[in-house]
């Protein structure tokens, strides 16, 4: 991938997906940002075990793989892979960084721990908007029942007085009374 300065931001930030409600990374793409093989990440991992509860990786179901092969064209080798792969949770990233504890691994998870903060705050962001939106629905509800009040009353006026019945003006004739 290059030095830090090759590593975009948006490019890192589209390695991150959402599995199982979690943003996490592939084994196989933080393998790539911290400059190893798939195969050495995983090895230190293992050998760190301990390291690595649940909630900082988890493997993937075939089912999951499927879904990934699918959706990221760049995880196509994935689909004849014999082994599943692992997915790293933000804490998980870092840590493999600290296992790694290679110079650009420390490096690079600086980036990744950018990324996830900039993922968490657009998420923040469109959930305020998602906010926002449903009370503008409540108060545009709220106003078309006040507006349909305001038409009804208009039309109510517009629509012609009846006629009264009239005097008529003038002589009676008949019966002379």
């Amino acid at each position: 991938m290059g030095g830090p300065s090759a590593l975009r931001p948006a490019l890192l930030e589209r390695r991150i997906l959402e599995i199982r409600g979690v943003p996490v990374l592939l084994d196989s793409d933080l393998a790539t940002i911290y400059g190893v093989t798939t195969k050495a990440l995983n090895q230190a991992v293992k050998r760190n075990a301990a390291r690595f509860p649940v909630d900082f990786r988890f493997r993937l179901t075939a089912s999951e793989r499927d879904w990934v092969v699918t959706n990221c064209d760049h995880l196509a080798k994935l689909k004849f892979s014999p082994v599943l792969p692992w997915a790293f949770t933000e804490h998980g990233a870092i840590m493999a960084a600290s296992v790694l504890s290679s110079p650009r691994a420390v490096e690079m998870s600086v980036f990744v721990v950018r990324a996830f903060v900039r993922l968490r705050a657009s998420a923040r962001t469109h959930a305020e908007l998602a906010r926002q939106l449903v009370l503008l629905e409540h108060r545009v509800t709220a106003h078309d029942a006040d507006l349909a009040q305001v038409l009804a009353a208009l039309r109510a006026l517009l629509e012609p007085f009846p006629a009264k019945p009239r005097r008529r003006i003038g002589f009676r004739c008949g019966n002379g009374s």
